[in-house]
């Protein structure tokens, strides 16, 4: 009869380390798999983003079927996605650079606006805006800044081991100027003090 001390008997072992060792392989292959799902979604989701912005500046695009094209392009690679706020946004600019706040005088030297320093009034709304655009596609000439922001589930229940939420949020913006199909509206700047 064979006599096995139990320190020695390496039976098994393997069995624990195993045991060990998956939950946390599992949870990093779901996590990279997750990652790399999110990377081809933003991708699909920037290049639908891009073509629509192409789109949009065209004579006669209608919002809503741009909208509806860059939502199929992306449900092709995630079936549940959806805009998160219904619909995206869209902001015209008479110019690039008025995609920025409105320029003002900083008296105090503090970097912000405040009561009774001059500012040049872009969209001709008498307040001092951080975003100066105008909601819609504007007009001709006019550059427009396309934003959508999509939700869809994630692959894997990661949210209970890692913290993650349920739903995974992306966005893309793309700026591109329309095309000069009429006579644009000449804008001239006035400046306020308030």
């Amino acid at each position: 009869m064979t006599r096995v001390r139990l320190r020695e008997d390496r039976r098994g072992a393997v069995a624990v380390e195993f045991a060990l060792v998956v939950p946390l392989f599992l949870m990093l292959v779901m996590g990279l798999c997750d990652l790399s799902y999110q990377a081809y979604v933003q991708s699909v989701l920037i290049g639908a983003v891009n073509k629509a912005g192409r789109d949009g500046t065209i004579q006669g695009a209608t919002a809503a079927s741009i909208d509806s094209a860059v939502l199929a392009q992306v449900q092709a690679a995630a079936p549940r996605a959806a805009f998160t706020t219904g619909y995206p946004l869209r902001k015209s600019y008479a110019k690039f650079g008025d995609i920025q706040p409105e320029p003002f005088v900083d008296l105090n030297g503090n970097s912000l606006h405040d009561n009774g320093e001059c500012f040049t009034d872009i969209n001709d709304n008498g307040l001092w805006d951080t975003d100066p655009g105008s909601n819609g596609q504007g007009g001709a000439g006019d550059a427009v800044a396309y934003t959508v922001s999509i939700v869809y589930p994630r692959l894997f229940p990661l949210q209970a081991w890692l913290g993650w939420g349920s739903n995974q949020t992306l966005s893309a913006t793309t700026t591109l100027k329309n095309q000069p199909y009429a006579l644009q509206q000449t804008i001239s700047y006035d400046t306020v003090c308030s």
